[in-house]
């Protein structure tokens, strides 16, 4: 009787979702075969008519040196992952090797069993990095690899190709994020305390104060005039103006006194646009939400009633968009967060977000507070909007900031401003692409599933 000979195991098996971590696989595992190692992973190794599961299964059981796992939550919570999980943690008992799972982290994830104790190889934001520890890993713990027979498998790249979108030379015209700061103050002040204070109360009062201020050494800097510090902190102490100095050369040099370093003088003029920022949203009564550094802004009942559109355009565009409506039984509500930067010149970057809430008749309840609910309520909802729904709902809400203005005037001062163009900059990028634009410009809310339907998804409830 002829006994049959053990395959070898010299394979590296990739453990992954689809579609989310194709991308990252694209990239690992011709690096990975650079590298003399033979690798695994079901994007393309798969021809058209095999059982794909069967052929997983036999190449995980039967040739797999090591398996790396993709870890991120929507990657772990795959039945396709789950089951690769259990058939590896049967063969880290039955080859006795304690590290045959190597776990990736792409993002931050929940401990799952059968591998919620190993040690993972942090990839999160740091590709090229975790690549090198990885490797150290691999050579370290003896997985087979031929140096002298490097063969990379073309059809990585083909397969990026395939799905790659195709440029075309010729100009396009492109709408960013970015509101162009068109008017700033032309001086800021510093002011010092005249005699005995309380310090503690200062910087309680410069937190409280309407209009920006922000500590430095023994005073703070603000836009505001003397009279103005003295009226609004009369009842801490007097203060006197020890320095005023011009705006453009403060963020650009910073100044010799009070001595302060260009980068620390461009942070704190940045400091203080983003609280005018934020003050003018809250007291358009805009819906107020922290994500994990800054807050976002959204459109509330006191703006915005759910599933009406709001009208933007200029120019005789004729547009309208909706800011909130009733998604799969939630509401969602569209804003943004904002970041000032001066660099390559003044401006703020907006970030779109979208806000759920639990839905209380035609109105918005509470916000739904676990971040990881957000999260997938965005996935699941948000997957259908187009470029030009993003695009309508961002305009709609630069409308309502501006109030049919053309420009949004953040107090600093009774009489000192930011001013920001309301509509975001344009630019011209000398290639395009071949992507269909199926929406005319009325059809911003065609998505009957996740927009403009919220009677008839009340009705199904």
């Amino acid at each position: 009787m002829t006994q049959a000979i053990p395959a070898k195991r010299d394979v590296v098996f990739i453990s992954k979702g689809t579609p989310e971590d194709d991308d990252f696989v694209l990239w690992l595992a011709p690096r990975l075969e650079a590298q003399g190692y033979k690798t695994f992973a079901d994007v393309l190794t798969l021809e058209p008519g095999d059982r794909w599961r069967r052929e997983i299964t036999e190449t995980l059981q039967s040739r797999a040196a090591k398996m790396l796992i993709c870890c991120r939550d929507v990657t772990l919570a795959k039945a396709g992952v789950q089951e690769e999980i259990g058939i590896a943690s049967d063969l880290v008992k039955e080859l006795k090797d304690s590290r045959f799972i190597i776990p990736l982290r792409l993002e931050k994830y929940k401990k799952l069993f059968g591998i919620g104790e190993l040690q993972y190889i942090n990839f999160e934001n740091r590709w090229a990095e975790g690549l090198a520890e990885l490797l150290e890993a691999l050579e370290n713990q003896g997985v087979p690899r031929d140096c002298n027979e490097v063969a990379i498998n073309p059809n990585w790249e083909n397969y990026k190709s395939r799905h790659a979108i195709r440029i075309e030379n010729a100009p396009e015209r492109l709408t960013s994020n970015w509101l162009r700061i068109a008017e700033i103050p032309d001086t800021i002040r510093y002011f010092q305390p005249s005699g005995a204070i309380s310090h503690q109360a200062m910087h309680q009062e410069c937190r409280d104060m309407r209009f920006p201020a922000e500590i430095y050494l023994r005073g703070f800097f603000s836009f505001c005039t003397l009279d103005e510090i003295n009226a609004s902190l009369g009842h801490v102490g007097r203060f006197s103006l020890a320095a005023e100095m011009p705006l453009m050369s403060f963020i650009e040099s910073g100044a010799e006194s009070p001595a302060i370093g260009r980068r620390e003088a461009a942070n704190m003029i940045v400091s203080m646009f983003r609280q005018a920022w934020e003050s003018y949203c809250r007291e358009l009564g805009l819906l107020e939400y922290r994500y994990s550094q800054v807050p976002g802004f959204h459109a509330s009942d006191a703006q915005m009633p759910i599933g009406k559109k709001l009208r933007w355009g200029t120019q005789g565009e004729n547009r309208s968009s909706m800011l909130r409506n009733k998604a799969q039984g939630k509401v969602w509500q569209f804003g943004v967060t904002a970041a000032p930067g001066f660099w390559p010149f003044p401006h703020f970057r907006l970030k779109s977000r979208v806000l759920f809430a639990e839905a209380n008749g035609d109105k918005a309840g509470p916000v739904f507070e676990d971040k990881d609910l957000q999260h997938r309520f965005r996935r699941r909802v948000c997957k259908g909007w187009r470029n030009k729904q993003w695009h309508g709902r961002l305009m709609a809400f630069l409308e309502l900031l501006s109030g049919d203005q053309a420009f949004v005037r953040l107090p600093l001062a009774a009489e000192a401003f930011v001013k920001l163009d309301a509509a975001p900059l344009l630019f011209t990028s000398p290639v395009t692409t071949v992507l269909p634009d199926l929406l005319a410009d009325e059809d911003e809310e065609p998505d009957d599933e996740t927009l403009g339907n919220a009677r008839y998804e009340e009705d199904e409830e």
